[in-house]
């Protein structure tokens, strides 16, 4: 297994399930996707999308909380631009770009048991730290198993 996740030869030959190649191009955009939304839009989606209630805050406070959402937006475009990478250029590496969403996935999960973030509602990413990391392990699999 450990040859399907580090190879020796790390190329754009991709010999895990067509399923789990596919799910990985729909990841890295939205992975893109996100990351532009987190610096460009004006509340870094904190409110608008993932309905921190900005509006109560103290101007420093909502100023605070846009800052640090773009700068996660950063750190996701630059996972997205990695991602982008490998899906144009060095497929053979997919099965270790699963085991990276996987830890970053999960992480969020467990960081979540012991944080907690005021919102109004459900956000999507929210959702996602639940579903994620069970959808990368699967697809973690599928991209090791030889076609």
């Amino acid at each position: 297994m450990i040859n399907e996740i580090l190879p020796d030869v790390v190329d754009n030959n991709y010999k895990g399930n067509k399923i789990a190649l596919w799910f990985f191009y729909l990841i890295t955009a939205i992975t893109v996707v996100r990351s532009c939304i987190h610096i460009f839009k004006h509340d870094g989606g904190a409110q608008s999308i993932a309905t921190i209630p900005l509006d109560t805050y103290t101007n420093g406070g909502a100023e605070a909380v846009i800052f640090i959402f773009a700068y996660w937006g950063l750190s996701q475009l630059l996972f997205g631009i990695l991602y982008v990478i490998v899906a144009m250029k060095y497929k053979s590496l997919i099965p270790l770009m699963y085991l990276s969403l996987l830890v970053e996935y999960g992480g969020r999960f467990i960081i979540s048991l012991f944080k907690s973030l005021e919102t109004v509602g459900q956000a999507p990413g929210g959702v996602a730290n639940y579903i994620f990391p069970i959808l990368c392990l699967i697809m973690f699999f599928l991209s090791i198993n030889k076609k």
